[in-house]
């Protein structure tokens, strides 16, 4: 059975390093082939394992993450600017430069980029001008799993509340000249998606501040970044919705076939905390029809990386490699054609747990980002150190349960 290859953005040039370590990577997965087949060959000539090819085997997989990984710092790296490419200077990122650099507010508080704090009547800070919010933003985007999937929308207020039809409207068929019966109207309800303030506190010294050559702007959106993306990943997929979004995993689930409209779908593989001993592809390609076609034209798989590390030794029966490495920097590699998100804080393979995602997040998972970052410069808590409060609002929710599907590794 076949299942048909998704078309995906292009990614961007390679440089000759990124084109080189693509090319070890190639290399590193074709070894990791003719090992696994001579050991899956030895298994069925001796009926028993080889440790010393099993174990040359896991040294390859391992090879094969790391080399991802050195891959992946070296495509987000060139995506950001170069050094001295900074966008057009303009009055309020002048201002936002000498209360970075000097804690000279008097600009800023003219140019009304006062925040205002949305709990307590406290110093919120100053509104960063839209360049350095797009710096950021660009940032979490590149670094975020479930943000590259997802989808994203902007908003001015504390809480989003999107509409959601409940049924209720008629519909039918009628001839062209025929009158138009008068409809009922739809039942209508809303699902709130509250933001959650997240922050970071990253610290200067004055001599680094006074440096004219160091983009300050750039350099607080690599410190606040890795931060705010780590925060964010763990709560859009584990999140309690507690001042902080609420995670995919964290809504109730049950089995596919008997599922409510409010309950996230899942497929069991038949076996407490494993895989089935014959054919577990199969579970897989159970999970991938789980979803109306609809929610599989731009579906993924979401899992960490130590499942991928199980899933690369599976094969159709044909003899094929269902996992497949992506030939271009920046873009994922596939399963079932479909590609593989890596998100390290999914759930390891236990008894009961879900670590495996798949379906159309930007169909099912919303994040929803309050407009404006804030920055409060604190030059006395930590002398001789400067540190920069920067916070921003965001929040996330499932939208619509019928686009995500999970995979339960237990009896039912």
């Amino acid at each position: 059975m076949s299942i048909e290859n998704k078309a995906r953005n292009s990614a961007p040039a390679m440089s000759p390093e990124i084109r080189g370590a693509m090319h070890d990577f190639l290399s590193t997965f074709e070894a990791f082939k003719r090992s696994n087949d001579e050991r899956l060959a030895a298994l069925e000539g001796k009926k028993r394992d080889d440790a010393v090819l099993k174990d040359k085997i896991e040294r390859i997989n391992k090879a094969l993450d790391q080399q991802k990984s050195a891959i992946d710092r070296m495509t987000l790296g060139a995506q950001r600017p170069r050094k001295g490419e900074s966008p057009r200077f303009d009055e309020r990122r002048g201002a936002f430069q000498r209360y970075m650099r000097a804690g000279d507010a008097s600009t800023l508080a003219s140019l009304d980029l006062k925040a205002v704090a949305v709990g307590a009547d406290t110093d919120a800070g100053y509104l960063a001008p839209e360049p350095v919010e797009r710096i950021i933003n660009a940032a979490l985007r590149d670094i975020s799993p479930i943000r590259q999937i997802a989808s994203v929308r902007e908003i001015g207020a504390t809480v989003f509340k999107k509409p959601v039809s409940l049924g209720g409207a008629a519909s039918g068929w009628v001839g062209e000249t025929a009158s138009r019966p008068e409809t009922t109207a739809p039942t209508l309800s809303s699902i709130d998606f509250p933001t959650a303030e997240l922050y970071a506190m990253p610290a200067a010294s004055q001599a680094l501040l006074d440096d004219a050559v160091v983009d300050i702007e750039q350099w607080l959106a690599d410190e606040v970044q890795a931060e705010f993306a780590a925060q964010e990943s763990e709560a859009f997929v584990n999140g309690d919705g507690t001042a902080q979004p609420r995670g995919f995993l964290d809504y109730d689930k049950a089995a596919e076939a008997s599922r409510d409209a409010d309950e996230i779908g899942y497929i069991a593989t038949g076996v407490d905390g494993a895989w089935p001993a014959s054919n577990p592809a199969d579970k897989l390609l159970d999970l991938v029809y789980a979803p109306k076609q609809v929610y599989r034209a731009g579906a993924s798989f979401v899992m960490n990386r130590a499942v991928v590390g199980q899933i690369r030794k599976f094969k159709d029966g044909e003899g094929n490699y269902l996992w497949q490495p992506s030939s271009e920097a920046g873009t994922p590699a596939t399963l079932l054609g479909y590609p593989v998100i890596e998100a390290e804080e999914m759930p390891a393979i236990a008894s009961g747990a879900f670590p495996i995602a798949f379906g159309d997040f930007a169909r099912g998972y919303l994040i929803v980002d309050r407009l404006g970052v804030r920055i409060l410069r604190d030059p006395y808590s930590a002398k001789p150190y400067v540190l920069f409060y920067t916070t921003k609002r965001v929040g996330g929710g499932v939208q619509n349960f019928d686009a995500i599907k999970l995979m339960k590794f237990g009896v039912s």
